[in-house]
C-alpha cells in the first residue's frame, strides 16, 4: 500500500515536471536555473520544517536498498554525483530528497572561478547536457569551514580535484593542491573521491597518467591521508589498457573503488543526436551518450577485480532499468545528477521503488546480492 501511495505521488510530481515546470525552466538559461535551485535547497535545507516538507514530497527508502560497503552504511544505492552541490550547501536537504548518499565539490585547494561563461548548454535530444563549468567552487578553506561543525544524515564523500589554473600543472603543486583539499577534509565526511577526469581544467587530465598519480598517492601515503575510503573518479574516454594500468595502481595503493565515469570528452565516443552536435564546442557531456562507455568500464573493472574493488556506476541514469543495469554489471552503488534534470526531483524515489520491485521480481533480497549478476 505504501509503495502503491508513493508511486502516485511520484508519477503525479512527474506529469506536473515534465508538462508545466520543465517546458518553462528550459526556456531560461541553465546555470541560472541551476543557482536558483541551490538558493531554494539551502533555504529548505537549514530549516526542520523544509526538510520535512521535502521529505513528505520527495522520499523513500526500503531495508532491502540497506549496504555496508567499505565500513559505511547506505540507506540506498543512489547517489548525487559530484558537479551539481559545487559548494556544499545542500547536504542537509539531499536526504529528504530520497538519496542515498552524495558527493560535495569538485572541491580544490583553491578558490576557483571556473571558465568564462556561457558553460552550461542543454541537449535535449541527446539527453545530455554540454559542461564546461572549470571547477567552479569556493575552496577548500571556505566549504571546509562551512561544513565543520554538521552531522549528515547520509554518507557525504568529498570529491577533491586540483584547482583549475597555470600553477597546478606543475606536478609538484597540482599534489600540494589535491593534499591540500584532503587533509581540510580529514574530519569532515565518509569517504574522499580523487577527480582526475575533469575535462574543463587547466592542463587536461594529468593525473590520468599513471606515473603522476602514483607520486600523488605516494605523497597521500606519506601524509596519511589513507585515513577513510578512497574513490577514483574515471574517464569515460580510457581505453580498457589505460584502465588496465589504473587498476593495477589502485590495487596497489588500498584504493576502495572506482567511480565509472565522469564527462565524455572525446566527441567519436558520444552517440549526439545529429541536429545537436554542432552545439557541442568546449566542455565534456554527460547523461545519456556518457552511458555505454560508463556500462562497458563497470562491468570490466568488476571482472578484472572480481569484486575487490567497489564500482560505483555513473551516466545516463534515468530509471530504475537504468540503475539496475549497472548494478547487474557490477555496480554497488550509483550516482546521477543529468537524469534529475531531465526527469524531475522525484527520479530519486522512483528509482528506489523501482529497483525494489526489480529485486522482488528477480528473486532477491538485498540490492547487494544483485550486483555482478547480469555478467557471464
Amino acid at each position: 500500500m505504501k509503495e502503491t501511495l508513493i508511486a502516485f505521488r511520484n508519477t503525479t510530481i512527474k506529469h506536473f515536471y515534465k508538462y508545466i515546470t520543465k517546458p518553462i525552466l528550459f526556456q531560461q538559461d541553465p546555470e541560472k536555473v541551476h543557482d536558483r535551485f541551490i538558493r531554494i535547497g539551502t533555504m529548505l535545507g537549514k530549516n526542520a520544517g523544509g526538510r520535512l516538507l521535502t521529505k513528505a514530497t520527495f522520499s523513500y527508502q526500503n531495508s532491502m536498498l540497506q549496504q555496508t560497503i567499505a565500513g559505511i552504511q547506505f540507506p540506498n544505492p543512489v547517489g548525487l554525483a559530484a558537479g551539481f552541490d559545487k559548494n556544499a550547501h545542500l547536504s542537509e536537504l539531499l536526504p529528504a530528497l530520497g538519496f542515498g548518499f552524495a558527493e560535495l565539490g569538485s572541491i580544490t585547494g583553491e578558490p576557483c572561478a571556473g571558465n568564462p561563461q556561457p558553460r552550461l548548454w542543454r541537449l535535449p535530444d541527446s539527453h545530455s547536457i554540454i559542461v564546461y563549468y572549470g571547477l567552479k567552487n569556493d575552496g577548500a578553506d571556505a566549504i571546509a569551514e562551512r561544513l565543520a561543525d554538521k552531522e549528515f544524515a547520509i554518507p557525504i564523500g568529498i570529491s577533491a580535484a586540483k584547482t583549475n589554473c597555470k600553477k597546478t600543472v606543475l606536478l609538484s603543486a597540482g599534489i600540494e593542491d589535491y593534499c591540500h583539499v584532503l587533509e581540510k577534509f580529514k574530519e569532515i565526511g565518509a569517504y574522499y573521491t580523487i577527480n582526475i577526469s575533469c575535462p574543463n581544467s587547466y592542463g587536461g587530465l594529468d593525473f590520468s597518467a599513471a606515473e603522476r598519480l602514483e607520486k600523488l598517492f605516494i605523497e597521500m601515503k606519506k601524509r596519511k591521508l589513507f585515513c577513510k575510503p578512497v574513490f577514483l573518479k574515471l574517464s569515460p574516454d580510457l581505453s580498457l589498457q589505460q584502465l588496465d594500468v589504473l587498476i593495477a595502481l589502485s590495487l596497489k595503493y588500498n584504493i576502495t573503488g572506482l567511480i565509472c565515469s565522469n564527462l565524455v570528452k572525446k566527441k567519436e565516443n558520444a552517440a549526439l543526436h545529429p541536429a545537436e552536435k554542432e552545439i557541442w564546442v568546449y566542455g565534456g557531456v554527460s547523461g545519456k551518450p556518457v552511458q555505454q562507455h560508463a556500462l562497458h568500464h563497470v562491468a570490466h573493472v568488476y571482472k578484472k577485480t572480481k569484486g575487490k574493488l567497489v564500482v560505483v556506476g555513473s551516466g545516463g541514469i534515468f530509471s530504475a532499468e537504468d540503475a539496475y543495469m549497472y548494478i547487474k554489471n557490477g555496480a554497488s552503488l550509483v550516482q546521477l545528477i543529468t537524469g534529475m534534470i531531465y526527469e524531475g526531483p522525484q527520479l530519486i524515489s522512483s528509482i528506489n521503488i523501482g529497483l525494489v520491485e526489480l529485486l522482488k521480481k528477480d528473486g532477491y533480497k538485498n540490492i547487494s546480492e544483485a550486483i555482478g549478476k547480469g555478467l557471464k
